[in-house]
C-alpha cells in the first residue's frame, strides 16, 4: 500500500541532477589522475586538477545528503541514494589519496601497468557519468544498468591482473636493489587498485537499485 501511495505522488527530481553532477566530478578527477601517470613536469598542474574536483564532489554530496533529509518523496529509497553518492565519494576521495601519494613520494616516472590502470580508472569514470542519467528511467534502462555493471565488475578484475604483474616486475627489477623504490611503487599501485575498487562498490550499488525496481 505504501509503495503504491509513494509511486502516485511527485518526485523530487533534483537527485539527478545532481548524480549527474558529482559523476562529471569523478570524470575530471580521473582525467586528471590518468595525466599525473604520464610523469614530468605537467604532474603538479594535473594535481591540482584532482584536488579541485574532489572538492566539487565534496560539494555536491553535501548538497545530496541535505535534500535527501528535506524531501518528503525520494526517487528510490533513501538509503539507497546515501549509498550510491557515498561510494561515488569514495572513488574520487580515493583518487586524491592517489595524487597526493604520488606527491609524498616525488613520483616522476611510471610503469605501463600502473599507466593502464589509470586508463580502466577513466573508462570506469565515464561508465558511472553514463549510467547517472539512465537512472531516471530505472525500468527502461535496466539492460544498459546491468550492462555497465557488469563492465565495471570486468573493468575491476582486469586491474588487479595488471596491479599483480606490475608489482611482480617491480619487485624483479628493485625488490633487491632498490627496496625504497619498490615500496614507493608499492604504495601507488595500492592506491590505483583501490580506486578501481571503490568503482566496483559503486556497480554493486547501481546493480543492487536496479534489482530493487524492476
Amino acid at each position: 500500500m505504501l509503495s503504491w501511495f509513494r509511486a502516485i505522488l511527485p518526485r523530487e527530481e533534483r537527485f539527478f541532477e545532481m548524480f549527474e553532477r558529482h559523476s562529471l566530478a569523478v570524470v575530471g578527477g580521473a582525467e586528471a589522475l590518468r595525466a599525473m601517470l604520464e610523469g614530468g613536469n605537467a604532474i603538479h598542474t594535473h594535481f591540482q586538477t584532482v584536488m579541485d574536483r574532489e572538492h566539487d564532489a565534496d560539494d555536491v554530496t553535501r548538497d545530496i545528503l541535505m535534500a535527501v533529509r528535506r524531501t518528503f518523496i525520494t526517487p528510490f529509497d533513501r538509503g539507497d541514494i546515501k549509498d550510491l553518492i557515498t561510494s561515488m565519494d569514495n572513488s574520487i576521495d580515493q583518487m586524491q589519496k592517489t595524487a597526493k601519494s604520488i606527491m609524498l613520494f616525488d613520483v616522476r616516472e611510471f610503469t605501463p601497468q600502473m599507466k593502464g590502470m589509470g586508463d580502466a580508472i577513466v573508462r570506469c569514470s565515464q561508465l558511472v557519468h553514463e549510467a547517472m542519467p539512465l537512472l531516471r528511467s530505472i525500468s527502461k534502462e535496466a539492460n544498459r544498468l546491468t550492462s555497465i555493471s557488469q563492465e565495471l565488475s570486468h573493468l575491476e578484475g582486469r586491474a588487479d591482473e595488471m596491479h599483480d604483474a606490475g608489482l611482480r616486475e617491480l619487485y624483479l627489477a628493485q625488490g633487491r636493489t632498490d627496496p625504497m623504490a619498490f615500496i614507493v611503487g608499492n604504495e601507488v599501485y595500492d592506491h590505483l587498485e583501490k580506486v578501481v575498487d571503490r568503482f566496483d562498490d559503486v556497480a554493486n550499488e547501481i546493480h543492487g537499485i536496479v534489482i530493487e525496481h524492476v
